[in-house]
């Protein structure tokens, strides 16, 4: 059996509150960088305000997701924005199998053992891989034709760009888990949320990231906020394999190891 090699830690997003990355506090990391030298990190997790901690999500050895807590912005996924005192089952994933869970600031994704994606909640800045208006209005989002959004409890606010002569909604609030799709048909298998922004990692270990980006918590080597899944190209250029990812709210932690030594 090959041993395996120890791959990194790297972070990108905002420094500061503690949320060290390795150089300093109070600025900005665009492109993932490793974690300082000489630290042996064995596990990251991020700190939150008390605001993410209105939703709470639980998975049971059923694969069976339970969610309660704030819901004003859809992030319970029983299709109201109200709150719920005690866990209650999320019954439009009811026969499904959850193997992941993540809660973000307002928003909620979950992974099933057969790699897929479900997610819902606020789509303030496209955390949900949704068409939303305030990236169209600052020319940030990408066209595209959305169907079968208002059957699932989808809350439209008006329509927006359209591509081949399809209007696409803006969706503000989704909730209800709506499916998606990642690029390629990638399979999923760990998920993390920051306050408005998602990270996904595919069974191939590839990094997927979307939704706020201005403090460079997407990887993508800029500020751009997106509303659609965009794969990270720093860890494929440099031949690293993502192992799991979690996301603080404003920054973003991975683990990669080099292709073909795990």
């Amino acid at each position: 059996m090959a041993e395996e090699r120890p791959g990194a830690w790297f972070g990108f997003g905002f420094c500061g509150f503690g949320q060290e990355l390795g150089s300093g506090r109070g600025h900005q990391v665009h492109s993932p960088s490793p974690l300082r030298a000489g630290v042996d990190v064995c596990r990251v997790s991020a700190s939150w305000s008390y605001t993410a901690f209105v939703t709470r999500l639980l998975l049971d050895a059923a694969g069976q997701v339970f969610s309660w807590g704030g819901g004003r912005h859809g992030q319970l996924g029983h299709g109201t924005l109200e709150a719920e005192l005690e866990p209650r089952l999320l019954e439009a994933l009811q026969g499904l199998t959850m193997a992941e869970v993540a809660a973000g600031g307002w928003h909620s994704v979950c992974v099933s053992e057969t790699g897929d994606i479900y997610i819902w909640g606020w789509n303030e800045s496209g955390q949900l891989a949704l068409p939303t208006r305030n990236l169209a209005e600052d020319g940030e989002t990408v066209a595209r034709e959305a169907t079968g959004l208002n059957e699932d409890g989808s809350q439209v606010k008006r329509t927006g760009r359209v591509e081949d002569g399809a209007p696409a909604p803006f969706i503000a609030v989704q909730p209800f888990p709506a499916l998606l799709d990642l690029p390629l048909g990638s399979d999923a298998v760990k998920v993390s949320c920051g306050s408005r922004h998602t990270a996904v990692v595919t069974r191939t270990g590839e990094l997927y990231t979307w939704g706020w980006g201005k403090y460079g918590q997407l990887g993508h080597e800029d500020t751009t906020s997106l509303d659609w899944p965009r794969r990270v190209e720093y860890f494929v250029d440099k031949q690293l394999q993502v192992k799991t990812v979690t996301c603080g709210p404003w920054n973003t932690y991975v683990y990669a190891v080099e292709k073909g030594k795990s």
